[in-house]
């Protein structure tokens, strides 16, 4: 039986008592609630008003809400793993970065290649899989019906080779952004060429790919790349201690705001001076 003949027989069997539908109505309601509270497509000046704490809060440690709900919405697909800490913490440190990445997701000008392959890597812990940008770029672009929430490639291809035919793939040199639009449009060639999927939302179609053709490794413990994506580079932790010096130095009103800002914007911009600027600023703390 042809492939996409068998994925029309198994969507004519698939939530026989519409279980799985009424939680991705639960899903999208939800979804819906978090953009009425961080409006970014409406009103664009907002991300420039976004709360630091809503991503990431420090002294303690403790995820912010911007995350949590990316770290909560769509558990039900065991694709998605739980992502380090880490990750929202710099964020958070590198807000100004994160704002701009925020910019891209939302440009109606820019493709769903452009917004996976902007440069999510400056942030540590973004880069790898793209996994959290890809779970931002759906949630500020669901309604837009052209991109699923799947968010691994190697996913992505096991469904396109389950369902066409005579699939094709990108070449070697494509980009992680290039490879996920070229599947994703694949996938919902295919979906929308059946009577049966084609009214189905893409969450629901989604849904439906991982109970009839689960990828071999769903259940499999975390790959190298993944595991990969948890370490905290050198480079991080020489981050977080800079913003520390940086905190405690405007606590004790040693340096104002915008001094802050400069600073840490000569840390990132100038890597070969950052020891200098470390031992500069440590001198004036301790003055």
């Amino acid at each position: 039986m042809p492939r996409q003949s068998l994925m029309q027989e198994k969507a004519r069997v698939f939530d026989s008592n519409s279980a799985i539908k009424h939680e991705v109505n639960i899903a999208i309601a939800t979804l819906k609630d978090f953009r009425k509270r961080y409006a970014f497509i409406e009103n664009l000046q907002e991300i420039e008003w976004i709360d630091p704490d809503k991503l990431f809060k420090l002294s303690p440690d403790q995820i912010g809400d911007f995350f949590l709900f990316m770290e909560n919405f769509l558990k039900s697909l065991s694709s998605s793993a739980k992502i380090s800490y880490n990750v929202y913490r710099n964020a958070c440190l590198q807000i100004k970065e994160f704002k701009n990445l925020l910019r891209k997701v939302v440009d109606d000008r820019a493709s769903l290649a452009e917004k996976i392959d902007a440069p999510w890597e400056r942030i540590g812990g973004f880069g790898q899989g793209k996994t959290l940008a890809k779970k931002i770029i759906f949630c500020f672009n669901f309604e837009k019906e052209i991109v699923l929430p799947i968010f691994s490639n190697h996913h992505m291809r096991h469904f396109t080779h389950c369902i066409l035919d005579s699939p094709i793939f990108p070449t070697k040199h494509a980009s992680t952004g290039q490879e996920y639009q070229h599947y994703t449009a694949e996938l919902l060639k295919a979906k929308n060429s059946s009577p049966i999927t084609q009214p189905w939302n893409n969450l629901y179609f989604t849904r439906f790919l991982y109970n009839a053709y689960a990828p071999p490794d769903i259940y499999s413990s975390p790959s190298q790349e993944q595991k990969k994506s948890n370490i905290v580079t050198e480079e991080q932790l020489g981050l977080q201690g800079f913003m520390r010096l940086l905190g405690e130095l405007q606590k004790q009103q040693k340096i104002t705001g915008e001094q802050f800002r400069e600073n840490r914007s000569l840390w990132m911009q100038q890597p070969n001076d950052r020891e200098a600027l470390a031992k500069r600023l440590k001198r004036q703390l301790n003055a």
